[in-house]
């Protein structure tokens, strides 16, 4: 994508929401701040109202997750030609406004037209076009290409068409396009926590996975007070494959934000030892201010990056013959979770499967040693790639001697109506 210029100083605290969300959007680059982070900050910056932070998130990620559809309809009501950074936002935001939010058409035209300044009369021009051809345009969308229909890499669209077919590659893109309802899993450490969303009248279970609820708006109450913690089901099948029991000695290697490590500690009745790490100290405070929050009890949190350097020396005595059971949620592509982190697509290049699985593969190496004898490792990603899942574990287990993978669970999102994931069981027998 072209580069963009830096973004214009703040707005007053009496912010426009779809002001702020131009700014993000200019502002944003795909190697660059996470989408979700520049709306954050734009928020607290102008002490937006829950309504308008809502609007502007909702601009900014509907905007992300179509940019090549935006960009193609652009081009078809402008007849093609250049167009400077700044309008072509103004008009990706306008259009994302009028044809894939549906907000009242009156007020999406007259205040993006409005904070257009020099650029109001082409915006205003273009915006009421496709109001009038808005048939025609999303005839255009139906018969395009599936990476401009979906806003995915061409690449990627390649890569799953030629392993999971054309159907299945236009499940995975409205799975993708979609935004991602709130979940939360109730927290069994806090008595009455699941009774409690039970009774919230905008929350429901869901499905098929048990302390899981799919709620309206974000229960901040319970969330504050540890009754619960904002994840998808998917989550949570390493730690349940993992399984580990009350009274054992757990590694969490790439613990933060905590979620698994908080499920861990439930699953464990909080008794036992979880050591949580993580390679970044930011992440490790958020780390340590959920399990506070959660009520965890029985885990320590450690600064170490397990891929430039062993089990810290301490370690040695507290764990003498290696872990029960370890957990290593590696880093991966999250092409298994497009729907949630929007602007991952963006930073996805051809060459990523051969970069991130070294990563993964050194980690894993790194890791298993650290088991004791009849101990378990669950190896995991939230990706849908072979070449990061099954191929990693193959690899690594073929050049290492005494360990055995027992079994896999693989989630693909148009499948198992939750977010992309999968795990390996391994066990050490010798």
């Amino acid at each position: 994508m072209p580069a963009r210029p830096a973004p214009f100083p703040p707005v007053s605290p009496q912010a426009n929401p779809r002001l702020l969300a131009w700014q993000v959007l200019r502002a944003w680059r795909p190697d660059g701040a996470y989408a979700e982070d520049l709306i954050d900050k734009a928020a607290l910056r102008h002490s937006l109202s829950t309504p308008n932070r809502g609007l502007l998130n909702a601009l900014v990620l509907a905007a992300l997750r179509n940019l090549t559809l935006l960009d193609a309809w652009i081009d078809h009501l402008r007849d093609g030609g250049k167009l400077d950074h700044d309008t072509r936002e103004w008009l990706r935001l306008g259009l994302t406004q009028c044809l894939l939010l549906g907000l009242p058409e009156h007020a999406a035209v007259h205040e993006t037209v409005e904070l257009a300044g020099r650029a109001r009369g082409l915006v205003n021009a273009v915006l009421r076009r496709a109001l009038r051809e808005r048939a025609e345009l999303e005839r255009l969308r139906g018969e395009t290409d599936p990476d401009v229909r979906y806003s995915l890499p061409e690449f990627l669209v390649e890569r799953w068409t030629k392993r999971h077919g054309a159907d299945a590659v236009e499940a995975l893109g409205r799975w993708c396009n979609t935004p991602a309802p709130m979940i939360v899993r109730a927290n069994l450490l806090v008595p009455g926590a699941a009774e409690k969303l039970a009774s919230l009248s905008d929350a429901t279970p869901v499905e098929g996975h048990e302390g899981f609820f799919q709620c309206v708006e974000l229960p901040r109450k319970e969330l504050s007070a540890g009754m619960c913690y904002a994840q998808d089901p998917s989550t949570a099948s390493a730690p349940v494959m993992l399984a580990p029991q009350p009274g054992e000695t757990v590694l969490d290697a790439c613990a933060a934000p905590g979620g698994k490590t908080c499920l861990m500690a439930q699953l464990m009745e909080n008794t036992g030892r979880i050591f949580a790490t993580d390679s970044s100290p930011k992440r490790l405070e958020r780390l340590r201010g959920n399990l506070s929050r959660m009520g965890v009890k029985i885990a320590e949190c450690f600064a170490h990056d397990w891929e430039t350097g062993n089990a810290p020396a301490s370690w040695a005595q507290r764990v003498p013959d290696g872990f029960d059971r370890i957990l290593v949620d590696v880093p991966c592509s999250n092409t298994g979770v497009l729907r949630r982190r929007v602007d991952v697509r963006w930073r996805l290049q051809p060459s990523f499967l051969s970069e991130v699985t070294k990563r993964q593969e050194g980690l894993l190496r790194r890791l298993l040693p650290l088991l004791k004898v009849g101990g378990r490792l669950v190896y995991s990603t939230c990706s849908i790639e072979p070449e990061e899942n099954i191929d990693v574990v193959r690899r690594v287990l073929s050049s290492m001697t005494g360990f055995r993978q027992l079994h896999t669970v693989g989630l693909v999102p148009h499948e198992s109506g939750t977010d992309g994931a999968w795990c390996s069981l391994i066990e050490r027998q010798a």
